[in-house]
């Protein structure tokens, strides 16, 4: 038996224990209590945790889990999505930050140079799957305005629940709803936003209308714009093609229904519009050489939900979705001829997707048991049609279409024993049907590909006391092929391909307590280690090699994840270092060389006070990036080292809860105050030198 289906083994034996423990019990009693909730502050880590299972909040999760609110959102005043990520340990934006430029790397997992990493970390917008791979381009387009709440999962073990392949993690978004702004005794709400930065002279025009039709339904509409001018560096230098304008919206309806209204329907619809002409071709990093484009992107998502967790019967916990995702880009008048057929042409990824789960809780005098069970389904077609050569529409050799038809099934369980262990044990299985477009099959080789991918895991965290915790989890998990690595060129050896196998183990602590330095307050810290082993990576050839993409055989990829909370009515910090290595274990001369998508060690330290009296919130940040060698390269010419940096931010709100001013919120901050000139180890371009920003907004209620 190899190693691999050693640690198969081990954890299908796992998951049965945990199963077996949970199969016998009585009529549940209710879920975990939020501790924190009950005492005073809530910090970072003691936030609700979306999932399966009992509710938890992140510290108390056998991974690593961070939770953004909406007054990070808010505090943070980001310009794009990738914003929003500054103080989240392991994650790093890469790419360059032109709006349509941006990608997301976990753990040293993800660039924007290598096409099947946005299937290496699932980002899920309410519950749908996004998805987005084009030469030169990010993989995510929206805004943050759309959201009250992002959920970061860091590590493969989110594939059980999420999809197979998830090496790097999870990200799930989730939108505003009209009950987030509506008031008790109130039926109206319209929220105005404008915001003002500096560098670029950044502006946003935002608009937001909540109506409670009766005490069962109510309806959201939102609208956003924003446009920017090409942004200023460090060294006084503009970021060429950053430039953007983008329209943005959402509208989202919600039904409560049945006993105790507990059934809930959402109808939900949001749209991301940019449209501009003359834009940089190459917007993952600064490439003259591409020239320019007018560029047209569409980002839509529409999503039908229901959920009922039927009070009365332990057996039933029902969630219930279907959605339909459509990322459409259309280029036209491209400069450079050389490209022409791939540079005038329409891309786009289409998705139609249908979730359905249960929850079957078990509760005993000293356990309760949660088993989740369901399955996945999702239809994608992937485009790629030239403009240029007839006007109707031919292949891209380089971006062929196809269809990607999957069916994945999952159970996880997940034990509590006296409110102090915790077992979370779970497999799943995706099984894949995969066909190239027509011009694509009838270029060659290229012919249907069926697979499957397995996701097992098993984790625990026990609480030593009520102030201490350990942890640990190991899982495995297989990202097949996608559409671009297997039928890329339709030469036919890409569909040779194995697929990629992770083997990831992690272990940690957890420090929690109240009342420390004054009635009231919260202090939170967990530490986790991470261990992932990879097989038969998958990454692209040398320009005129028989085979476009290849198996790399071994790597290795561990480090060290430390995040800290401290919260009370006067003084807030938080605290978040990130240190990952990864190493090549292919024998030869490349043994032992870093890989080059390793983000720097990093520490992100912010400090802050409040004036309750006042409704004064204020504070500063600092991030400090250590050096970093054998950074990203790609056909970039860039130093094989990226030098250490650190930036300093600061900021305050003002937001009345009574008086003349209630309803009002006012912002601002300075980012990178010291107008420091350098550029992450993962990006592509440099960053954003000093920038002001300004942000006003106000409710009416009636």
């Amino acid at each position: 038996m190899g190693p691999v289906a050693k640690n198969m083994a081990a954890l299908l034996s796992g998951a049965a224990v945990t199963v077996f423990f949970g199969m016998h019990g009585a009529k549940a009693q209710g879920t975990q209590t939020n501790e924190a909730e009950k005492k005073g502050r809530v910090t970072l880590l003691q936030r609700l945790v979306l999932g399966a299972g009992a509710e938890k909040i992140a510290i108390d999760t056998p991974q690593a889990v961070t939770v953004l609110n909406q007054e990070d959102i808010d505090r943070e005043q980001a310009e794009t999505t990738g914003g929003l990520f500054k103080s989240v340990p392991g994650v790093t934006m890469v790419g360059s930050e032109r709006v349509f430029g941006e990608a997301f790397n976990i753990r040293g997992i993800g660039s924007t140079e290598n096409s099947a990493d946005g299937s290496r970390i699932i980002v899920n917008v309410d519950g749908a799957q996004k998805f987005y791979e084009q030469y030169r381009m990010g993989s995510f387009f929206s805004d943050p305005e759309l959201y009250k709440k992002v959920e970061v999962l860091r590590g493969p073990a989110s594939s059980t629940l999420y999809g197979s392949g998830a090496l790097g993690g999870v990200i799930n978004f989730v939108t505003k709803d009209a009950s987030d702004f509506l008031k008790e005794g109130k039926d109206n709400a319209l929220r105005l936003k404008s915001s003002y930065e500096t560098n670029g002279n950044g502006l946003l025009g935002s608009a937001i209308y909540a109506r409670r039709l009766n005490d069962n339904m109510e309806f959201l509409a939102t609208g956003n714009y924003r446009t920017s001018d090409e942004i200023t560096l460090g060294n006084d230098t503009k970021l060429v093609g950053s430039d953007f304008k983008a329209w943005s919206g959402l509208v989202k309806g919600t039904a409560r229904f049945g006993d105790n209204s507990e059934q809930t329907v959402r109808l939900s619809y949001q749209r991301w519009d940019s449209d501009a002409d003359d834009q940089a071709y190459a917007q993952t990093g600064t490439q003259a050489v591409f020239g320019t484009v007018d560029r047209h992107v569409i980002d839509s998502t529409a999503i039908l939900s229901y959920e009922n967790p039927v009070s009365d019967n332990p057996w039933l916990d029902v969630k219930a979705s279907i959605s339909y995702s459509d990322t459409a880009v259309e280029q036209r008048n491209g400069t450079l001829g050389g490209f022409s057929n791939i540079i005038n042409a329409d891309y786009g990824y289409r998705t139609w997707q249908a979730n359905l789960q249960n929850t079957s809780e078990f509760t005993g005098e000293s356990y309760q048991n949660f088993l989740t069970y369901g399955l996945q389904a999702s239809h994608q077609d992937r485009v790629g049609v030239s403009q240029l050569v007839t006007g109707t529409g031919d292949a891209i050799n380089t971006h062929p279409e196809g269809t990607d038809n999957k069916l994945g099934a999952f159970v996880q369980n997940e034990y509590v024993w006296n409110e102090r262990l915790t077992l979370i044990a779970g497999m799943r299985g995706d099984f894949v049907w995969r066909q190239p477009g027509e011009a694509a099959e009838s270029l060659g080789n290229a012919v249907d590909v069926n697979d499957q991918a397995w996701s097992p895991k098993i984790a625990a965290l026990y609480k030593l006391n009520d102030n201490f915790g350990v942890f640990g989890s190991i899982a495995h998990t297989e990202r097949l092929p996608t559409l671009d690595e297997l039928y890329t060129w339709s030469k036919g050896i890409s569909l040779d391909l194995k697929k990629e196998k992770s083997n990831n183990y992690e272990a940690g602590f957890t420090i929690s307590g109240n009342d420390i330095l004054q009635e009231g307050d919260a202090l939170s810290l967990k530490t986790t280690g991470f261990y992932n082993d990879l097989k038969d990576l998958i990454q692209t050839t040398a320009t005129g090699a028989t085979s476009y993409f290849y198996n790399v055989g071994k790597a290795r990829i561990y480090g060290v994840e430390v995040e800290g909370a401290y919260d009370s009515d006067y003084v807030f910090a938080n605290l978040a270092y990130t240190g990952v290595k990864g190493e090549n274990l292919v024998p030869g001369s490349t043994y032992g060389n870093p890989l080059t998508t390793i983000p720097s060690h990093k520490i992100v330290f912010s400090l802050g006070g409040r004036l309750p009296d006042r409704d004064l919130e204020f504070g500063g940040r600092v991030t400090h990036a250590f050096e970093t060698p054998n950074s990203i390269q790609g056909t970039v010419a860039l130093p094989k080292t990226a030098d250490a940096w650190t930036t300093v931010d600061v900021f305050t709100s003002w937001k009345p809860q009574s008086g003349q001013f209630e309803g009002w919120q006012a912002q601002f901050s300075i980012n990178n105050i010291f107008n420091a000139y350098y550029r992450d180890a993962l990006a592509l371009d440099y960053a954003k030198g000093r920038t002001f920003k300004l942000t006003l907004a106000k409710q009416l209620d009636w």
